[in-house]
């Protein structure tokens, strides 16, 4: 089991992997910044709390002199502000500047961070720290580039994880239907087993209108079985037939996503 999930989990990264350098095109520095910024699913990986709460709570973390918290917490208010300035493109003006804004504090935070891990010998924090810093002063300097890619990424992967669920609501009917199906059968197998151990202590007469009775309830439940049979075929044709929709949407999202991305180069 754990072997399956692995390979799932690697082939999800590879597709993310393959989306983020289609949109960095060459820009091996963008690819290097986003990859670590940037969420399969960000609805589940980012923090509920708004930005305000989430800022005042660095903020906090800054007055006590915590600046590795501090740091950290502002590492994810930058990485919200960019998902939401992708959702909001009516706003993209203002998310533009608070997230410049947002990536001079988490440098502060970071250098100061630094600082105190450079005074305590500990190098190789002092070294992440200064990879932090120049990661954070490209994520203000190329901030157009930065919200640009995030929206085709983002936009995507909210559509697949759409897909997905609907995927799975589908196949979670099938199994409902399936188990019920299974249930019925095993139901009918105890009437059944019923009705003859009944027949064993009827006259001659009486088990002979029983059994012309049995044989017409065991039609009735071929047919319903039947019924429930064909229930199960249609979810699955539909399955099927939304499974190469699903692709279909995908091709024209990266079409769609590759000339719009074009326009943004040119």
């Amino acid at each position: 089991m754990w072997r399956r999930k692995r390979k799932i989990e690697e082939k999800r990264k590879e597709t993310e992997d393959s989306l983020l350098k289609e949109l960095c095109r060459d820009d091996a520095r963008l690819y290097d910044v986003l990859s670590g910024m940037l969420y399969l699913d960000p609805i589940a990986a980012l923090p509920r709390e708004n930005l305000k709460l989430l800022i005042e709570e660095a903020e906090i973390s800054i007055k006590d002199e915590d600046y590795d918290e501090a740091a950290q917490k502002y590492r994810r208010v930058v990485d919200k502000a960019i998902f939401e300035a992708t959702q909001n493109p009516e706003e993209r003006g203002r998310y533009l500047k608070d997230i410049q804004d947002l990536a001079s504090k988490t440098i502060h935070a970071t250098e100061k961070a630094k600082e105190t891990a450079g005074k305590k010998g500990l190098i190789d924090r002092a070294a992440s720290h200064e990879k932090n810093i120049e990661h954070y002063k490209f994520v203000s300097r190329r901030v157009d580039d930065v919200v640009n890619v995030a929206s085709h990424f983002y936009n995507e992967k909210l559509a697949v994880l759409g897909d997905e669920e609907r995927r799975k609501t589908r196949r979670e009917k099938i199994r409902a239907l399936e188990t019920d199906a299974t249930t019925e059968v095993k139901r009918e197998a105890e009437r059944r087993e019923v009705r003859r151990e009944a027949r064993k202590e009827m006259g001659r007469e009486a088990r002979r209108e029983a059994e012309k009775e049995e044989r017409g309830i065991d039609e009735r439940e071929a047919e319903r079985r039947e019924v429930r049979k064909e229930k199960i075929r249609a979810l699955e044709r539909e399955e099927r037939q939304e499974a190469w929709g699903d692709k279909e949407r995908r091709q024209a999202r990266q079409k769609k996503r590759r000339e719009a991305r074009q326009k943004e180069l040119e």
